[in-house]
């Protein structure tokens, strides 16, 4: 038993130092302090089953000596009931032969007063001259007879004392019978406390067994909810940034589109103001026409496009923020929405699978920095694009991951909006 009990030390403390070694190798990669984390891990884990182990024994050591100790106090009880039972029965051997001497000593006193009366009979004749005689034997049988009964008191009074001490035998001889049954059970308690203490002794390697597991599992369970809890803030705060570089866009699209307003009424009221100028300058030139015309008009059209550059100002207000009024009038609000809810990293893998040949590696790249794998990437882009589009946009099933071609325009275009707004956002701090 000592054996097992120090393999399986042994092998506690070499599995507790493998994984201190490792858990301690891993963050840092440094082995000499790893090995003496491991060490120090084992030292103390070996130490407290040690301790563990000595502490269980002297609970067993101390039950055995109450047990024993309880048995020698039965064990004794026992020898000083025999030891009075043996001295009642002595004290009743001593009445008994007592009480036979009384007997004998009555049968002899009647048979010689029946000596006595065949004596008188036979000298009737000399009774006068033995009345003397006679009252003094008549006075020793008064007194015999009053010593008769005296004894057959003192007898009766044995009786009963005999018949008292049987009774206390047969009352001592039940405790003895109850003892020896406590006796038995104490035996029996005593077999069945050494067998659950080997039961014990044989679970309690299970038992360590799954402790050490249980706790594992706890301090897996505990990094896991760490790092989602991290990922969530992350999410979080990259959620309430885009949506406040969304409302910054939005504000600031429609503060764009009523300066588009005023100045496409501006560029209205100009042109009106050019068409009649113009028409006025044409009825100028139909009247004076007759006076070499060509050079005038060559001379007005110059000057007409010098003073009047109306086509500069449509041109350069048609450009102005194109690209924003081409990104908010052909995406729709689910592709807003899916943009607002999809957190930076996967819009970067997005952005790798739109503009790469060969997008794994940068794949593989994002996830290791956010702590994932490239498959759960892929999914959670595809159940965000479901919950908000209700499509799916990547193919996972081809060797590189590729988004669908009814949806990579709408794509581009999420990603040229969030470049602009991520640009806008910059230049606004």
């Amino acid at each position: 038993m000592q054996s097992v009990m120090i393999s399986n030390r042994f092998i506690l403390g070499i599995v507790a130092f493998s994984v201190s070694f490792g858990l301690s190798l891993v963050p840092n990669w440094d082995f000499n302090k790893a090995f003496l984390t491991g060490l120090i891990t084992a030292v103390t884990i070996y130490a407290a089953a040690l301790f563990v182990d000595k502490r269980r024994r002297n609970y067993e050591m101390f039950i055995l000596g109450s047990l024993r100790k309880r048995i020698k106090e039965m064990e004794g009880l026992k020898a000083r009931v025999v030891r009075e039972i043996n001295q009642i029965e002595e004290h009743h051997n001593l009445l008994y032969a007592e009480s036979q001497q009384l007997q004998n000593q009555v049968t002899e006193s009647r048979n010689q007063r029946d000596s006595l009366h065949r004596e008188l009979r036979t000298i009737a004749g000399q009774k006068k001259q033995l009345e003397t005689e006679i009252n003094n034997l008549q006075i020793e049988i008064n007194n015999l007879q009053k010593n008769q009964i005296e004894l057959n008191n003192a007898f009766s009074v044995l009786t009963a004392e005999k018949r008292r001490l049987e009774s206390n035998c047969n009352v001592s001889r039940a405790e003895i019978t109850q003892l020896q049954s406590k006796i038995s059970e104490l035996q029996h308690d005593k077999q069945e406390v050494e067998s659950n203490l080997t039961l014990l002794g044989r679970l309690k390697p299970q038992l360590e067994e799954k402790l050490y597991e249980l706790r594992i599992a706890i301090q897996e369970l505990e990094v896991e909810t760490t790092q989602k809890n991290q990922l969530l803030i992350a999410t979080k705060t990259e959620r309430e940034n885009i949506q406040a570089i969304l409302n910054s866009s939005q504000t600031q699209l429609a503060e764009h589109k009523a300066e588009l307003q005023q100045l496409q009424g501006q560029i209205s009221l100009l042109q009106e103001e050019r068409d009649s100028l113009q028409n006025q300058v044409w009825e100028l030139l139909q009247q004076i026409e007759t006076f070499n015309p060509e050079p005038l008009v060559d001379n007005f059209q110059e000057e007409d496009t010098e003073l009047f550059p109306f086509s500069e100002i449509i041109e350069t207000s048609a450009i102005i923020d194109t690209s924003q009024l081409e990104v908010s009038d052909n995406i729709s609000e689910e592709w807003t929405d899916f943009l607002e809810n999809l957190p930076g990293y996967e819009l970067q893998v997005l952005k790798a699978i739109v503009e790469q040949d060969n997008p794994n590696a940068a794949i593989k790249k994002i996830a290791e920095a956010n702590i994932t794998m490239p498959n759960l990437l892929i999914d959670s882009i595809n159940e965000r694009a479901n919950d908000t589009i209700g499509e799916l946009i990547i193919n996972s099933a081809s060797e590189s991951p590729e988004v669908y071609p009814e949806h990579i325009t709408h794509v581009k275009k999420m990603i040229a909006m969030h470049k602009s707004l991520m640009a806008r956002h910059s230049s606004s701090n």
